[in-house]
């Protein structure tokens, strides 16, 4: 299992590298002067020049390359032009709202997904059969954020039952105490549970939106396995044993779906922190998506390089999670590592 781990950090490094390059470039590529947003735009081209100047953008871009590496090898992710605060701050401040959020939805779509995907392959066209269909055609076909935006038109707007999507708490709560940076759990910790239903409340439409999006593959795929392995061998002599009908399903067939839905839920997990982005503008929620927005139209270079940078690392250590789950599941593939 060691040797598995070790050949998918060596592996990884590369990726990581190619990251750093394609971002950088990328970012210089990106149309608008950052020197001329922050001079403003009764500014001469002298100032401009000076500002340029000062960030270093006059260097020739091979240079800039060095001292952005040199920098980051450091665990310097340079400083964002908007704020004034290092962008390694602001995302470690930021990253356990964006997490939170999108744990919570996964989690969500997670404990309906899986189940309704059973129920639909253990009773081929029937009404929840039809149902999962319905409800995955739909998640997939709606792009977030716009189901996002019909949520708080119906919730928020039109019935009133959500509170206004305007961050992680109301403004009559504070932030609990932090410890793990997530406010459901810091409230309970410090037994503060006025803020915890603040948090609740704040995160049910944004998560059930992220939910929404990531429902529908997660049930396709975990009802396509599960239809492959009730249809094998195995699975009709347990039933021929005398098996009780959840236990085949349970112990027998479930588990030897699992590797696929798996593999979904990986994906799933991926492209939920792209579709953060959108989620934590639509709702104003303080992650590193929507940092990394304002800074994109700011033209602010540190934090989005910062922030892809991040989304590189936490998809590294999924997939790496992925593996040791694979392994878990079933020895073969620790032997095949």
């Amino acid at each position: 299992m060691l040797g598995m781990i070790g050949k998918r950090l060596a592996f990884a490094i590369p990726s990581l590298i190619g990251v750093v390059i394609v971002t950088f470039l990328l970012t210089r590529a990106l149309p608008g002067d950052p020197a001329a947003y922050f001079a403003g735009p009764a500014a001469t081209k002298e100032a401009i020049e000076q500002i340029r100047k000062k960030l270093g953008l006059d260097k020739p871009l091979i240079e800039q390359f060095v001292r952005y590496t040199v920098d980051l090898s450091k665990g310097d992710f340079g400083n964002s032009l908007t704020t004034g605060q290092p962008v390694a701050t602001e995302i470690r401040n930021r990253l356990p709202a964006s997490a939170e959020l999108t744990l919570t939805g996964l989690l969500i779509a997670v404990s309906i997904a899986i189940p309704l995907g059973i129920l639909a392959a253990t009773r081929p066209g029937s009404w929840i059969d039809h149902l999962c269909r319905v409800l995955t055609t739909a998640g997939v076909s709606l792009p977030v954020f716009f189901t996002g935006l019909v949520l708080v038109y119906v919730f928020y707007f039109k019935l009133g039952w959500s509170p206004a999507p305007l961050g992680r708490l109301d403004v009559f709560a504070s932030a609990p105490p932090a410890v793990t940076g997530f406010y459901l759990i810091d409230s309970l910790l410090a037994r503060n549970f006025e803020t915890f239903r603040s948090a609740l409340s704040q995160l049910i439409l944004p998560a059930a939106t992220l939910a929404i999006f990531s429902l529908a593959p997660i049930a396709r795929m975990t009802r396509a396995s599960m239809l492959a392995v009730l249809a094998s061998d195995f699975v009709r002599t347990a039933r021929a044993s005398g098996l009780s009908p959840s236990k085949v399903i349970v112990t027998y067939a479930f588990r030897n779906a699992m590797l696929p839905v798996i593999t979904t839920l990986s994906m799933v997990f991926s492209f939920l922190l792209g579709a953060n982005v959108l989620v934590e503008k639509v709702f104003a929620w303080p992650g590193i998506g929507s940092y990394a927005v304002e800074a994109l139209i700011s033209s602010d270079f540190a934090p989005v390089q910062g922030f892809v940078l991040t989304m590189a690392v936490m998809y590294v250590l999924l997939n790496l999670v992925i593996d040791i789950l694979y392994g878990v599941i079933d020895p073969r593939v620790r032997l095949e590592g």
